[in-house]
């Protein structure tokens, strides 16, 4: 355990990605099997513990700890992991052997909770401040080191000396402590086979399409189709199953099981998830969102909110991988598989655009025709192949301009990570009259769009202007204004304001404007709900 505290730390104090890629390197030549498998999955995000959580540790530490002072050192480090760390008392033990890391992973995940409770203390007892640091953020999944899991996939393929798309491809189809995929990247086995494997293929991504962009690239090299408002998902029919997973890569077959019965060509396709009405037309996203999150879905919702899919693109086609081949084959590849149609499954349509009049009247046109189904275009080059991550030039993204509003600032929250000593979570909201009170009520909640320097000037606004606390959330003062960008907006029942957001971000701040010139809720709803 040692070993992987002092491997973490290091990883968390160098700011290089070179240093720490080289510092990863070193360590898996010299680490034994299971443990350094288990330490790419914590790395990777792949380890999740039942029975490890933040709150337990929580809990934990209040049976020790008087709660005011936990409070109060919490307030003043800013981050629970190393508040714990430095706060719980020491009791060690004179027979107290230090668990090896692959053990400590095995004991969390094979024991109850009761057992695992007496573990956790009995360590935190005999560990040091900064193993206890690095053992609460393994366990409880808040490790972050500054590694992307692209990245980590390139390191293991500097590794092994081997392509990081083959790692790629692998990922999905193997897991921890990937035994099998070093054996491989160190010459003593082959390939793992994963063919017939019911798994998830890295997703290709695209660029926003920026004015920049627009007068470098050559449209007439590009397909263009609509980029219709549902999630991005991944469908996988092979003869031994069929699946459906997220753009992250998780199985979300089981809330959907009313799509399932919808694939009977075998392959991989990358399509979107979408809400449909009952004469089989395309829905909205708020339709969509009623299903989202259900682990099982009643079959009144199936009923109610039936999904089905528009398919944009294919990857594998009985069992051959056709990701290298141009996006123009694969369409016609596609069309042949789909001649025939299905219900509540759809080819996305691809048309040509020649300059950039063209481009911006097709986007306005797209999204005014089908207003709340389509958000804007897709740009893809017709000679690409399908390649995971966000290769430049090649996919973009041209997305209607986002929709805007005068907000107040009412609430802020520390946010986590490198942000977990800034308030930088705000919940904002619009003017109303209740009972004959102009009140605000908030209609969301955002957490980007404004520069690390405005990051810290938001922060030094917040503690000066704080008037309430509510447990980790601050209510401030309501003289700060927001101008929020938002994709859609829709009513809400479960909203005391009526309204929810889709993907509210800061698009600018508003120092200049008094806050009771920020906009109403009356006047939001007129503009954004009729």
């Amino acid at each position: 355990m040692k070993r992987v505290a002092e491997l973490f730390d290091a990883l968390y104090f160098t700011q290089s990605h070179k240093s720490k890629s080289h510092l990863l390197r070193e360590y898996l030549a010299t680490a034994p099997d299971p443990e350094r498998g288990y330490v790419i999955a914590m790395l990777a995000g792949e380890l999740n513990f039942k029975y490890f959580k933040r709150n337990t540790i929580k809990q934990l530490m209040l049976e020790r700890v008087d709660e005011t002072l936990f409070a109060l050192s919490y307030d003043y480090i800013g981050e629970m992991s190393e508040t714990v760390a430095h706060l719980w008392p020491s009791l060690p033990d004179e027979d107290f052997v230090a668990p090896l890391f692959d053990e400590v992973v095995e004991f969390v995940q094979s024991h109850n909770k009761a057992d695992i409770d007496t573990f956790l203390v009995r360590c935190l007892n005999n560990f040091s401040p900064s193993i206890r640091w690095s053992f609460i953020k393994i366990g409880t999944g808040g490790l972050r080191v500054g590694l992307s899991a692209r990245r980590l996939k390139q390191v293991l393929a500097e590794y092994g000396n081997c392509d990081v798309a083959e790692i790629e491809q692998l990922w999905h189809g193997i897991s921890p402590p990937y035994l099998e995929l070093f054996a491989w990247l160190e010459g003593r086995s082959e390939k793992p086979d994963i063919r017939d494997k019911i798994v998830f293929h890295p997703v290709m991504l695209a660029h926003p399409l920026l004015a920049d962009d627009i007068a470098k690239i050559d449209l007439s090299q590009y397909i263009a189709e609509y980029k219709y408002d549902g999630i991005r998902i991944q469908v996988v029919n092979k003869p031994l199953g069929k699946a459906l997973f997220s753009r992250t890569g998780d199985d979300i077959s089981h809330s959907f099981p009313d799509v399932l019965p919808l694939l009977d060509t075998y392959g991989v396709f990358d399509a979107e998830l979408l809400a449909f009405d009952k004469a089989g037309d395309i829905s909205t996203f708020n339709q969509l969102q009623q299903r989202l999150n259900k682990k099982k879905p009643s079959r009144q919702l199936q009923n109610d909110i039936p999904c089905g899919l528009v398919i944009y693109d294919v990857l594998e086609h009985n069992g051959e991988d056709v990701t290298q081949k141009p996006l123009f084959e694969r369409q016609s590849l596609l069309r042949e598989l789909y001649a025939v149609s299905r219900e509540r499954v759809q080819l996305s349509n691809t048309f040509s655009i020649n300059d950039v009049e063209a481009l911006h009247s097709q986007r306005e046109q797209a999204c005014l025709i089908q207003d709340g189904l389509v958000e804007g275009l897709m740009l893809k080059k017709a000679d690409s192949p399908y390649i995971p991550g966000r290769p430049k030039g090649i996919w973009y993204k041209f997305k209607r301009d986002p929709k805007l509003v005068d907000a107040v600032v009412m609430y802020a929250q520390r946010g986590h990570g490198k942000r977990s000593s800034f308030y930088s979570d705000f919940t904002f909201g619009l003017w109303t009259d209740v009972a004959g009170e102009t009140r605000l009520l908030p209609i969301g909640k955002a957490y980007s769009g404004f520069t690390d320097a405005e990051l810290k000037e938001l922060d030094k606004w917040v503690r000066k202007h704080t008037i309430g606390r509510f447990g980790p959330v601050k209510e401030v003062e309501k003289t700060l204004v927001f101008e929020v960008a938002f994709d859609g907006a829709h009513g809400s029942n479960r909203h005391k304001s009526g309204v929810a957001l889709r993907f509210p971000r800061v698009n600018r701040i508003r120092w200049d404007k008094p806050a009771i010139e920020a906009d109403t809720l009356s006047e939001f709803k007129r503009s954004f709900l009729s």
